[in-house]
């Protein structure tokens, strides 16, 4: 992008956030933004860029407070100002797009309403104005049926149309600064692509400003002017974006550009030995209310067996996970494990059958207790199951957080402390402690950046080799489909197209909805979102 003023619209000095704890997440950290450049903030989970993201609007999470330093927002200090003074720049001056929406979205409210609040409330448009706005930015974010998009709950739409949803929210206001918040980690590549094109169309054509929180370089290189990383809190390296990803400077950075470079270079994993089947949906159908999710599918995953499930957001990808898991019991068709059939409902269930199958919920905010100690949410499933003594339970945990890499004492800590990242890993223990047979990994790596990502599919991958446990991973990241994959299925609008190994779904010739799937997968360099929508505005044409 290219930046359109000189004028420093936010400007971070020195700016430091510790937990009550006396920890420091954020540490004398500066950074000017100019109107119209956008700077990405770089840092494996956990790095303080979220805190970095929160402190620019003066807000520290539960449990954090900012201690030093300055936020200044269009030339005023934003920490001298009084409560009233703050909240009016939040929402007018700078507006956020938090990594999860589903827990930023109020439940009991429908979609519209929570859309049209902040203009609203702070006065700068009447009520059928604001939703003259709202539907226009339902639309340019190609939102099913626009004009009643609103009118639904929070619950009744996909991860992904919550998630573009929530752009609007922020785009209310028409604010000079977004904080974009992984504001792409809940969307398929498809969608990925024309919210990144939008973003880019919004800051230019409104001369504002962003911050965009991500861990994937690629998606970073598509939008960002500039580009600072982050680890432990600490400015590791900020520079041009092309020269942080052609020449970095520092080893940190290195890694991360390598490990990305890498991870695009592996070949096709392949297909694995034909073993029995674990578990088996034959022709089931889910359906919430009179929308029919998923339509006839038969999917198997055999033991030691990856199998992948990748589509576009509201294709029915977790509303299959949910029909396995007896979440959304089968209208017709029917699971089965280790060849004994299933009770639809999960409440139907023995508890070995509710062990032997374990889900990670794509949105961990959501998934984890905010009252429970991480010790509590991962020991349940130990007491639950296992019957263990309290003692037994402890070492337990201890021994399953060391295995998703995080530190014995987390146990004692509350979810609401935590990083997306670590939440993430969190879920990947709980469902490990049941010890199953076959756990459907529902988008378990997309809270998380390039070097944990990795570390986390190097986990699953030893488990199974080592216990022989089966995936059912569903994800929109093909990335991730090359390297751990044994079969692919592809799915569109609740029904599977293509299904078989994936060196062959990855191979020509394709499905045409599978080749703009493979067409649509970031890669390293900042002229390729460019490229992509050229190509295809000639081939449209």
């Amino acid at each position: 992008m290219t930046r359109t003023s000189t004028e420093t619209i936010l400007k971070l000095t020195d700016l430091r956030v510790e937990a009550l704890s006396g920890a420091v997440l954020v540490d004398n950290v500066s950074l000017e933004l100019k109107r119209g450049e956008v700077v990405g903030l770089i840092g494996e989970s956990g790095a303080g860029k979220s805190t970095i993201g929160l402190a620019s609007m003066v807000y520290a999470r539960a449990g954090c407070r900012i201690t030093g330093g300055k936020v200044e927002v269009a030339g005023a200090d934003v920490r001298a100002l009084d409560a009233d003074g703050r909240r009016e720049r939040r929402g007018q001056r700078i507006a956020y797009i938090a990594q999860s929406a589903a827990a930023s979205f109020n439940p009991a409210h429908r979609l519209m309403d929570q859309v049209i609040e902040m203009p609203v409330s702070h006065g700068l448009m009447k009520v059928d104005e604001a939703k003259a706005w709202a539907l226009e930015l339902f639309r340019a974010l190609d939102l099913p049926n626009p004009d009643t998009f609103g009118d639904r709950y929070p619950h009744q739409v996909s991860g992904g149309q919550l998630q573009r949803a929530m752009a609007a929210m922020a785009m209310s206001c028409r604010p000079d600064i977004l904080v974009l918040d992984e504001p792409t980690t809940a969307l398929d590549v498809t969608t990925q692509i024309e919210v990144l094109a939008l973003l880019k169309k919004l800051i230019r054509d409104y001369n504002m400003a962003a911050l965009y929180i991500t861990h994937d370089l690629a998606v970073v290189a598509q939008v960002s002017d500039r580009i600072m990383v982050l680890r432990h809190g600490k400015m590791v390296e900020l520079g041009e974006t092309a020269q942080i990803l052609q020449a970095p400077k520092m080893d940190y950075t290195r890694a991360l550009v390598a490990e990305r470079q890498a991870a695009d270079k592996l070949a096709i994993i392949s297909a694995a030995s034909q073993a029995k089947p674990v578990i088996e949906a034959h022709d089931v159908t889910g359906i919430y209310g009179t929308f029919t999710a998923v339509k006839r599918v038969s999917i198997t995953v055999a033991r030691g067996e990856t199998v992948a499930v990748v589509g576009e957001s509201g294709s029915g990808k977790s509303s299959l996970a949910r029909v396995i898991v007896g979440l959304l019991p089968a209208r017709t068709g029917e699971v089965k494990l280790h060849g004994a059939t299933l009770a639809p409902d999960l409440k139907g269930r023995t508890r070995d059958e509710l062990r032997k199958v374990q889900l990670i919920y794509q949105q961990p905010d959501v998934a984890l207790n905010p009252r429970q100690t991480i010790g509590e949410i991962i020991g349940r499933p130990v007491e639950f199951y296992f019957n263990r003594s309290p003692s037994e339970v402890k070492a337990r945990v201890a021994e399953l957080l060391r295995l998703v890499g995080l530190p014995e004492d987390y146990a004692g800590r509350l979810s609401t402390a935590l990083s997306g990242g670590q939440k993430q890993r969190i879920c990947i223990a709980r469902a490990l402690a049941a010890e199953p047979d076959v756990i459907i990994c529902d988008e378990p790596t997309s809270a998380l950046d390039q070097l944990v990502a990795e570390e986390i599919l190097k986990l699953l991958k030893s488990l199974q080799d080592n216990l022989g446990v089966g995936y059912l991973f569903i994800t929109h990241d093909l990335g991730i489909v090359r390297r751990i994959a044994h079969r692919t299925a592809v799915m569109l609008k609740g029904e599977i197209i293509a299904q078989g190994p994936t060196a062959e779904i990855f191979s020509p010739p394709f499905h045409p909805y599978t080749e703009r799937l493979l067409s649509s997968v970031p890669e390293m360099r900042t002229d390729w979102l460019d490229d992509v929508l050229a190509k295809r505005l000639i081939k449209s044409a």
